[in-house]
């Protein structure tokens, strides 16, 4: 299955395209379509599901070749489909919800983590010290069904034909412990063998004192996504504290490309970092023995 959520931003991207082509205004299609303005506005951000009937018209209106006009409806049906993750995303939280739609049919992921050990590594005791600390007073969302979808999102890196994902993780997160120290320590271990078990994934750590090329400092965790349909676009979510913010345009996705190519020449070589994750997991555990 492919994102959803993406497959929305492309078609968007491309009805955009053939307006501004045609030096068409939104409110021109609109009235020669026979809707709102408003109704063309919400197809273009690309932040609904769409309409096949009203696309089906714009395509008409541009008056596209049959082969085109047949890519841009199979777009619009895939944005139309609902995954796994969207009937229960109330009770699993619309964050993970989010993750689970950008990381379907996903290529290649790359992430950055700066306090937190990543999700979709994470073994179900840190998940769940994690969502117990972080949950908010009135939140709907249910402590088995995160759990539960957090597995099911980890399910994407063991298919075969899965994408390529690649970690680096800040030593602020191995460092400063976001759940008990016995639980880190499993962790730890957790990700050495993955690290060095399975082929598709990659894992750097960050060191703390290390110089990053021209001083840059991520302000935050982000991801980036890349798709087997080369023209859909290329996503960048970047983790703040309240929601999730997805990037589509191709100016503010360098931006995080470039922090990203940054990040990992200064990072430590896989190995390196899976020799670092194991020593400082057996240092854990002598402090814990040492009381």
């Amino acid at each position: 299955m492919i994102s959803p959520l993406v497959r929305r931003r492309r078609l968007a991207q491309e009805l955009i395209r053939l307006r501004d082509g045609r030096g068409y205004s939104s409110a021109h299609v609109a009235s020669a379509v026979g809707v709102s303005r408003q109704r063309i506005s919400e197809l273009e951000n690309g932040r609904v599901v769409p309409n096949l009937d009203l696309v089906a018209k714009v395509l008409k209106f541009f008056a596209l070749a049959e082969e085109q006009r047949q890519q841009l409806m199979t777009i619009a049906r895939d944005a139309q489909e609902r995954g796994w993750w969207a009937t229960f995303a109330e009770e699993m939280g619309t964050r993970q919800a989010l993750y689970a739609d950008l990381e379907a049919g996903a290529s290649e992921i790359h992430e950055y983590q700066m306090v937190y050990l990543p999700g979709l590594l994470q073994i179900q005791a840190y998940t769940e010290a994690r969502i117990v600390m972080d949950r908010q007073d009135g939140a709907t969302y249910s402590l088995a069904r995160a759990l539960e979808a957090r597995a099911g999102r980890q399910l994407v890196l063991k298919r075969p034909d899965g994408p390529t994902y690649e970690v680096i993780i800040d030593e602020l997160a191995v460092r400063r412990f976001a759940a008990p120290a016995p639980v880190i320590a499993e962790q730890l271990d957790h990700l050495v063998v993955v690290g060095h078990e399975r082929p598709t994934i990659t894992i750097r750590l960050l060191p703390l004192a290390v110089e990053i090329r021209q001083h840059a400092v991520p302000r935050s965790a982000f991801f980036t996504y890349r798709y087997r349909d080369p023209q859909d676009p290329v996503v960048a979510a970047v983790d703040t504290v309240t929601d999730d913010l997805v990037l589509t345009d191709e100016a503010d996705v360098n931006r995080y490309l470039d922090l990203y190519a940054r990040l990992r020449e200064a990072a430590l070589s896989p190995g390196d970092s899976l020799d670092y994750l194991a020593a400082t997991a057996e240092e854990i555990r002598r402090t814990i023995h040492n009381g």
